[in-house]
C-alpha cells in the first residue's frame, strides 16, 4: 500500500522540481546549419517553451529547443515561430552586438556552479545571426555587464518567412561554462528564453518561468543533463 501511495504521488513531486532537457552525445562536431532536419538533429527530441516569465500562455510562439554535446562543445537549436520580426538595422555578424536583447533574440543562461548560482553565462543569437555572450555575476557584476567576456561560441541563424519560423543554432565550448571534463551524467543549470516582436507587440517566452519580469532569476533555472 505504501509503495502504491508513493507511486501515485511521485509524478506530482517531480512536477514541482526543475525541468530537465537531455542533451544527446554526438561523436564528432558538425557544421552549423540552423536546420532541424539535418542529420545531426534528426531524431533528437526537444523540450518546449510556450509561456511568459510569470507562466502566462504566449499563443503562437511555442518554441522547440534541442541539444547535443561532443567532447568539446554544447549544441543548442531553437525553432522559433513568430508573428512579427523586430530586427536591428545594419546587423553585424563579425563582431558581437551589445544590447542585442533590444531586438528579437533566443537566449541561453547556463552555469555549472550549484553553490554560487548567481554566477552563470548568457548566450544570445538573433534571426539575422548577430550574437553576444556575457559573464553574469548577480552579486558582484562584471565591468560593463560582462559583455566583453568571450566564450568563443559560434552561431547560425535562418529565417523562413513563408512559414514564419526562424531558427537559431549555438555551438558553445563546454569549457566556457563548466570546468569539469564533459561526461554522461554531468548536469548544468540552464534556462532558455526568447524576446520577440516590436515594442508595441513584444512577446517574452521562457522555458522555466521565473515568476518575475526579469529573466535573471537563477533560482528558477532548469537542468541540462549530458546523456
Amino acid at each position: 500500500m505504501r509503495i502504491l501511495l508513493l507511486l501515485s504521488i511521485l509524478p506530482a513531486l517531480l512536477a514541482d522540481g526543475p525541468g530537465v532537457i537531455f542533451s544527446r552525445r554526438i561523436q564528432q562536431d558538425f557544421a552549423l546549419t540552423a536546420d532541424p532536419h539535418s542529420g545531426a538533429w534528426k531524431g533528437v527530441p526537444g523540450i518546449f517553451a510556450e509561456n511568459g516569465p510569470k507562466g502566462e500562455p504566449v499563443p503562437g510562439h511555442r518554441t522547440e529547443i534541442r541539444s547535443r554535446w561532443s567532447a568539446k562543445n554544447l549544441y543548442v537549436l531553437f525553432v522559433c515561430p513568430y508573428q512579427q520580426l523586430y530586427l536591428k538595422p545594419d546587423p553585424s555578424t563579425t563582431a558581437e552586438t551589445n544590447r542585442l536583447w533590444n531586438w528579437d533574440v533566443a537566449e541561453i543562461f547556463a552555469g555549472a556552479d550549484f553553490q554560487n548560482i548567481t554566477r552563470y553565462r548568457e548566450f544570445q543569437v538573433s534571426p539575422q545571426g548577430e550574437w553576444v555572450d556575457l559573464d553574469i555575476d548577480r552579486v558582484t557584476p562584471q565591468p560593463e555587464g560582462g559583455w566583453r567576456w568571450n566564450s568563443g561560441f559560434e552561431v547560425k541563424a535562418r529565417i523562413d518567412s513563408q512559414e514564419k519560423i526562424w531558427y537559431g543554432e549555438f555551438r558553445i565550448p563546454l569549457a566556457s561554462i563548466d570546468p569539469r571534463p564533459p561526461k554522461p551524467g554531468n548536469l548544468l543549470r540552464i534556462n532558455f528564453y526568447r524576446i520577440q516582436g516590436p515594442p508595441d507587440a513584444k512577446r517574452h517566452i521562457a522555458w522555466q518561468p521565473t515568476g518575475q519580469n526579469s529573466y535573471h532569476v537563477p533560482e528558477a533555472f532548469g537542468r541540462l543533463r549530458l546523456e
